[in-house]
C-alpha cells in the first residue's frame, strides 16, 4: 500500500477513497475546510447534513468530541459499540467546526472495525471524514474500480482493497438518548 501517497493527498487537501464495512467511502482531512468543501461539492451534499468522522481508535476522535460531556454512567454503553459498524452522535467539542457538524452541537463519529480503513487512519495519524462514495441520491459504490470510473481525477488516492461484509451503511444512534437516526 502506498501510504506516502495517501499522506501527501491528505496533507494537500485532496480527496481519498477507501473501503468501509459496506461501501467505499470518500474522505479528507476533517481539519481542512477547503477539502471538506471540495468533498461536499463533489457529492452535491448540503453542508447542513453534517459528516461522519471515521477513526482507527477513539483517541483520534477526542479532538472533535466533548468527552467530558459523556456521562460516566453512559460511557460503557457508548464505547461498547466500537470498533464496529455503528456511528454515534456524541457531543461536539466547542472547537469542532460547523463544516463537520452541520451546525449541530453533536458530531457523528465511528471507530471502524474494517481493517483497511483502520490502517488508513493509522497511516494518516488522524480521523478522516467519511461519506459514501456516490453522488447524493445515487447508489453507493462498492469497488475501487467503480470509484475510479465515477470520479476519475477528482479523487486523488484510491485504496485498492475490498469492502467488508456488511450489507448496509452504518447504523447511526445517539447513545445518550438511545435515539436511532439510521437503522
Amino acid at each position: 500500500m502506498d501510504w506516502q501517497a495517501a499522506k501527501q493527498a491528505f496533507a494537500d487537501g485532496e480527496l481519498l477513497a477507501y473501503p468501509t464495512e459496506a461501501v467505499f467511502g470518500l474522505g479528507c482531512d476533517p481539519r481542512n475546510e477547503q477539502a471538506v468543501e471540495k468533498l461536499l461539492e463533489l457529492k452535491q451534499r448540503p453542508r447542513e447534513k453534517g459528516l461522519i468522522l471515521l477513526a482507527a481508535d477513539y483517541s483520534q476522535l477526542v479532538p472533535f468530541v466533548a468527552d467530558l460531556k459523556i456521562p460516566q454512567d453512559k460511557r460503557f454503553s457508548v464505547f461498547s459499540h466500537w470498533p464496529g459498524p455503528i456511528t454515534l452522535l456524541l457531543p461536539a467539542a466547542p472547537a469542532t467546526p460547523d463544516w463537520l457538524t452541520g451546525g449541530s452541537d453533536k458530531i457523528a463519529v465511528r471507530v471502524t472495525a474494517h481493517e483497511p480503513a483502520r490502517q488508513l487512519c493509522r497511516a494518516l495519524g488522524s480521523a478522516i471524514v467519511s461519506t459514501s462514495a456516490n453522488y447524493t441520491g445515487e447508489p453507493s459504490l462498492t469497488t475501487a474500480q467503480a470509484v475510479r470510473d465515477t470520479f476519475a481525477e477528482r479523487v486523488a488516492w484510491v485504496m485498492d482493497d475490498a469492502v467488508g461484509g456488511a450489507t448496509s451503511p452504518s447504523k447511526i444512534i445517539d447513545p445518550l438518548t438511545n435515539q436511532v437516526y439510521r437503522a
